[in-house]
């Protein structure tokens, strides 16, 4: 797992496959998602070469269920202590409630998800014993109050997570960045690409310096404007 500085308070926490990202408050932690399944140790190693304490992460969010995005949250939370947060349309996913619903593929995708399959984890990642859930303009205690905007399409409790107060943005799998060419795109592997094409301008349409994605690089500056022009290729 690779440990990237993009701001101050944030880092990108990269694995196998998929991406995390840590908030850093003052006082406490607030985790974006947290990887593969066998993640929750390394982040927590992370962590502690930052000189910080496990004990200080106080919540996980989840942008949405998909195992390479909710794989470590269990192992982290245990290690922690932390609040694992979920979409309420998610959240029984997460918590193997009920079984997670197959993407339509477009042309192309299923190759794709194979090989991405062949990179994962083998075996069931382990399920959080509780799961709090989150609505859309909901407001978590965190980055100067990180605001929850639902961003159906890629899942249907698919989320992103808004700081005003910092310009960041976290998309989840709802955009992503080609690893072709570097091009900001609409994210693959969508239970409904017309939904997730009209999350995509949404969140395009927020006040946005800083985006960080479920997978590719980071936009560091002026990220609406590269988040508005990729948008409108849809």
């Amino acid at each position: 797992m690779d440990v990237i500085p993009l701001l101050p308070r944030l880092h990108l926490l990269r694995f196998v496959v998929g991406q995390a990202c840590l908030w850093c408050d003052d006082d406490e932690l607030t985790l974006v998602d947290a990887g593969v399944k066998g993640s929750g140790a390394p982040i927590a190693e992370a962590i502690r070469a930052l000189g910080l304490d496990v004990s200080q992460l106080r919540r996980i969010v989840l942008t949405h269920f998909h195992e390479d995005h909710m794989g470590g949250a269990a192992e982290l939370a245990a290690l922690s202590g932390a609040e694992v947060l979920a979409h309420r349309l998610d959240a029984p996913v997460v918590l193997g409630q009920l079984p997670a619903p197959p993407p339509v593929f477009e042309e192309g995708e299923r190759a794709v998800q194979a090989a991405v399959a062949r990179r994962l984890p083998r075996g069931e990642p382990l399920r959080p014993d509780r799961v709090g859930s989150v609505e859309d303009g909901d407001v978590l205690d965190f980055g100067g109050g990180a605001r929850v905007v639902h961003a159906p399409g890629h899942t249907h409790g698919s989320i992103a997570l808004h700081l005003p107060e910092h310009g960041v943005l976290f998309t989840g799998d709802a955009v992503a960045v080609s690893p072709a060419d570097g091009a900001v795109i609409l994210g693959v592997f969508n239970l409904d690409r017309a939904q997730a094409i009209r999350s995509f301008r949404q969140l395009a349409a927020l006040d946005t310096e800083v985006a960080c994605f479920g997978h590719g690089e980071p936009v560091l500056e002026n990220a609406a404007d590269v988040l508005r022009r990729a948008a409108d290729t849809y």
